[in-house]
C-alpha cells in the first residue's frame, strides 16, 4: 500500500492498495479498471446509523451498477464482524448486502485516505470517495459520525460527474433539478473575446441560452 503521508487530492490517482474484504482480497483501483467505484467508510459494525446507510446503499445498488459503478464499504472492524453484521441485516431487515466490505482493523486504509479525524474519536468518519474508470479520484465527501449520508446525493453526484465527462459541460446546483435552469447543463465560460461574441450569436440564433456571455447553458 502506498504511503504518501497525506490524503489523496481530487484529480490524482487513487492510492494503490491490496485489501481484505467480505468478497475476498481485492486490489484497488486495479480490480475496478474500466469501472467507476464508490468507496464509503462507516465508524463501526452493528451501529444504528451505519445500518440505515447500508440498507439504503443496498437498495440503490442496481442504480449504481447501471452507471458502470461498484460500491465498496469499509470500517476498522474485522472480516468476521462484517460478515456477522451483514447476516444480521439480511435476517432481521430482509435486505441482502451485495457489495464487498473492506476489513481495515489496523486502520491502514483509513489513514491513507484521511478517514481518521482525531477530534472525532478513534473510529472512521463517514467518508465517500468516487473514483472514475481510469482510477482517478473525482469526489470526496466527509460526514461526522452523528450524521447519516444521503445516498441519493451520492448517486446524483456520480451521474453529474459522468455527464460532465461525456459532454464537456458543468452541472448546476442540484442538477437535474436546478431552480434556475432545470435539467439543462452549463457550457464552460468563454476564454476569449471572440468566443464570448460567438456565444451571444449562438444564443440569438436559438442554439443555446445565455444570461450573459459568461453564463450560457443548453439542453442535452
Amino acid at each position: 500500500m502506498e504511503n504518501t503521508n497525506r490524503i489523496p487530492l481530487l484529480g490524482e490517482k487513487f492510492p494503490s492498495m491490496t485489501v481484505k474484504t467480505t468478497h475476498g482480497v481485492k486490489k484497488l483501483p486495479d480490480d475496478y479498471a474500466g469501472k467507476w467505484f464508490v468507496l464509503f467508510s462507516h465508524p463501526g459494525d452493528f451501529t444504528p446509523v451505519c445500518t440505515t446507510e447500508f440498507v439504503a446503499f443496498a437498495k440503490k445498488a442496481e442504480e449504481f451498477k447501471k452507471l458502470n459503478s461498484e460500491l465498496i464499504g469499509l470500517s476498522v472492524d474485522q472480516v468476521f464482524a462484517h460478515i456477522k453484521w451483514i447476516e444480521w441485516i439480511e435476517e432481521k431487515l430482509g435486505v441482502k448486502i451485495p457489495f464487498p466490505v473492506i476489513a481495515d482493523e489496523l486502520g491502514k486504509v483509513a489513514t491513507t485516505l484521511g478517514m481518521l479525524h482525531e477530534a472525532k474519536g478513534t473510529n472512521t468518519v463517514r467518508a465517500v470517495f468516487i473514483v472514475d474508470d481510469k482510477g482517478i479520484l473525482r469526489l470526496m465527501m466527509y460526514y461526522p459520525q452523528e450524521v447519516g449520508r444521503n445516498i441519493d446525493e451520492i448517486l446524483r453526484a456520480l451521474k453529474a460527474l459522468q455527464t460532465s465527462d461525456q459532454n464537456g459541460v458543468a452541472t448546476p446546483e442540484n442538477w437535474p433539478n436546478n431552480g434556475l435552469i432545470g435539467d439543462k447543463v452549463i457550457i464552460p465560460p468563454a476564454a476569449t473575446e471572440d468566443l464570448a461574441k460567438e456565444r451571444l450569436q449562438k444564443a440569438k440564433a436559438g442554439e443555446i441560452e445565455c444570461f450573459d456571455w459568461w453564463f450560457c447553458y443548453k439542453k442535452l
